[in-house]
């Protein structure tokens, strides 16, 4: 391996880390919301729902996380295969285009003598 492409792995894998991080963050933040809206819970009963709550919406994240990856996989399936066709297209054209003018310089110079 070449040490750019572990460095840079390493780096997605910190970033990646790191956003995770902050939604489990925010996952609980929003399940101590929840939770405020329902003062009659007792301490014990608060915690477990919270517990609940979050536990469910990592789920949530998580399986979304996992749609979202699969769909980019797919997508640059699709666009390398579009880029490799419009590649073929555009080399052929440009190998048609400068065999038309090498042709058509071919005949002036013909018709020149």
């Amino acid at each position: 391996m070449n040490p750019e492409e572990d460095s840079a792995r390493g780096l997605f894998q910190i970033e990646g880390y790191l956003l995770w991080s902050a939604e489990i963050e925010d996952i609980r933040r929003q399940a101590a919301r929840f939770t405020e809206q329902l003062p009659w819970l007792t301490t014990a009963q608060r915690e477990d729902v919270e517990r609940v709550y979050a536990t469910d919406r990592a789920a949530a994240s998580r399986a979304m996380l996992i749609r979202i990856s699969d769909r980019v996989t797919e997508l640059r399936g699709e666009y390398s295969e579009r880029y490799r066709q419009l590649r073929a297209r555009c080399v052929t054209a440009a190998v048609v285009a400068v065999g038309a003018a090498s042709g058509t310089c071919t005949a002036v110079s013909l018709l020149a003598r």
